[in-house]
Parts: C-alpha cells; structure tokens; sequence
C-alpha cells in the first residue's frame, strides 16, 4: 500500500492548542509565488549553512587542511561574527516571508469569512410555504463558498419558479458568476415566466460579459401549482427526476449550458407532480459523491414513497470519501390531497 503524506490544513474551529499545532505544522510556502518561495528557502540555507559551520568547529571538529574542501571558515573571532550575521540575516529573510503569508492568508480567510455570509443572504435560507406542496432544500458547499445556486420564487397567476445552477468550477470565482446568475434570475423572473426566455436572455448575457471558459448548468421549472404542472428548460443540468406511482421521469437536458455560445437556442418541456409525488433537482456534486456505477438509480430508490425522510436519505447516500464537489438539493413534494395545510420543512 503506497504512503501518503497529507498537507496539514488550518481548521478554523479549532481549538487554540490545536490552532497552534497546525500553525506550527503548516506548510506556510507551499501556495507563495514562486520568487518568494525561493528567497524563504534561501533564508533557511543560509540559516542551515551558519549552524553547520559551528558543527564543524564543535562535535565534528576538522583538521584545518580539511576546511576548503567541506566549505568551512577557519576559526577566529572574524569568523564567529560573520556566522551570527549569517544566521541571522536568515532569519530575518525566513521570518519576513514566512509573516508576510501569514497575513495576506489571515487577510484571504477574513475575505472568504465575508464572502460566505454574503453568499448565505444570497441563497434561501428559508422557502415560504406553497399551499399543497413541501419544499426541502440542501447545501454544502465543498469550500467556504460555492458555485452552486438554487432559488425558489414566487410568480404571479399561481406559479412558483424553481430554478439550480451549478457554474463551472469552484471558489470564489464561481461563487462570483453563480451570484450574477442569482441577480439575473429574480430580475428576469420578475418580467416573464416563460423558462425559455429566461435561458435565452441569462446565456446571452453570461456569453458576452463573461471569461471565454465560464459556463454554468441551469434547470429552470415553472410548476402550476393547482394543476401540479411543469414547464421546465434543462441547460445541460443533471436531469431533475419525478417520482410517483408510475416509474421515474427525467427531465432530460433541453439546450446546451450558459454561457458556452451566445446564440443558442432553448427549448422547454413539460411534465407534472402528480399527488404524492416528488420532485427532485440537484447538481452533480450529489451524483460524484454517491459510490457505485448508478448513482441515478439510487437516488430513486431514495424518492420511492415520497416519505418524510426522503431528504435524510438522500443526505445518506453522500460518501464523505467522494465528495469533492458542491452539492445541492431542491426537493418539492405534492401533497396526496388537491392542496395541503402549506407547512415546509428545512
């Protein structure tokens, strides 16, 4: 069995032994640019050459015809000095580096610390009731912020917009582009309810005012929820997936993912809740984390009855071991009756 060594990683719940041994532990050049990381690591050798000197007067002491050969100064008051000026002059150029990272990483954790409260307001916290259905949602981010977005929103005439985008990448550049997704959703949900303008008018804007390699998956479900019908466009998301009586329906991909090409065309789909049934949206950090060769087929075994534990079991499929990615969950549960008493769980 190969060895693996792991980089030791700063917790910041941690307690203050704890803190101080990774502080201690940690790896502070590894992420400096690469000039930096030379100029530490020629501190330490010039750290490292000073006390090797004094080794050699000392424990291994060298017949004097033996210095030139093993790089080591005669003794004499002149030499002691300069080897206490080496070192340091070493541990200046180390601590000077060395503190300098540790700043601007105290700085970077500060920003994401800020960030992902931000990127908390950004998301539903909590869903308001809909008469007649349950609304579950999950999110974990796979850093301190994601480029996962989910949102439900409410529409005039009955309606409720359902929408999941999972942006290419992850950090805080994608935590960037999944918020602009999430502003151009509610003020373009806000105009029209039509899933296709919607897709259309987010992929043309995310072509022309974004990085040639930034793209995002969307779904984007319109539910009528009287009749428990859907309106739905799949812009190369993983396919929602309706569980009922009858056997699973995916919602299968209706266009191609935003941003990729300005131009594209989009088209929508239609399907229903039926009662009793679920409905479940998710991003592929789910299907990644889930063991095995069909993750999809595990899921619906998850969705068959549509119970009250359906997300904790779901939420049980993730293998900590493969769970490299963001991932996030939109479940929406139709009451059997016509409508419900509206109570949502969280």
């Amino acid at each position: 069995m190969q060895l693996r060594i792991r980089p030791v990683k700063l917790d910041k719940s941690a307690g203050p032994f704890r803190r101080m041994l990774q502080y201690a532990f940690y790896d502070w050049m590894r992420e400096m640019p690469k000039q930096r990381r030379y100029i530490t690591r020629a501190g330490f050798a010039l750290q490292a050459y000073a006390i090797y000197m004094i080794l050699m007067w000392g424990p291994f002491r060298l017949p004097k015809w033996l210095y030139p050969y093993y790089l080591v100064l005669p003794q004499s008051p002149v030499s002691y000095v300069l080897v206490l000026l080496l070192y340091y002059a070493g541990y200046c150029v180390m601590n000077g580096m060395l503190t300098s990272e540790f700043v601007r990483k105290t700085q970077l954790e500060s920003d994401q610390i800020a960030a992902q409260q931000i990127q908390k307001t950004l998301q539903p916290e909590k869903v308001d009731p809909i008469a007649g259905y349950s609304v579950e949602t999950f999110y974990q981010p796979f850093r301190d912020v994601g480029g996962d977005y989910f949102d439900v929103i409410d529409l005039p005439a009955g309606r409720t917009l359902f929408a999941v985008a999972d942006v290419s990448g992850k950090g805080m550049p994608a935590a960037l582009l999944a918020a602009n997704i999430q502003a151009l959703v509610r003020s373009i949900a806000s105009a029209t309810q039509d899933p296709v303008a919607l897709a259309t008018q987010i992929n043309e804007h995310l072509g022309r005012y974004t990085p040639s390699d930034r793209f995002a998956t969307a779904v984007f479900v319109v539910l009528d929820r009287a009749s428990g019908g859907l309106t739905y466009v799949n812009a190369g998301h993983n396919a929602p997936i309706i569980s009922g009586p009858e056997p699973a329906i995916f919602l299968r991909a209706t266009g191609m993912p935003l941003g990729l090409l300005t131009g594209a065309e989009y088209e929508s789909g239609t399907a229903s809740i039926p009662p009793g049934g679920t409905l479940l949206m998710f991003t592929d950090g789910l299907t990644d984390a889930i063991p095995g060769d069909a993750p999809e087929a595990r899921l619906c075994d998850a969705l068959a009855g549509g119970s009250a534990k359906t997300m904790l079991q779901l939420k049980a499929l993730i293998d900590p071991k493969f769970h490299e990615d963001d991932v996030t969950l939109l479940l929406v549960r139709r009451d059997d009756a016509a409508a419900g008493d509206g109570n949502h769980r969280v």
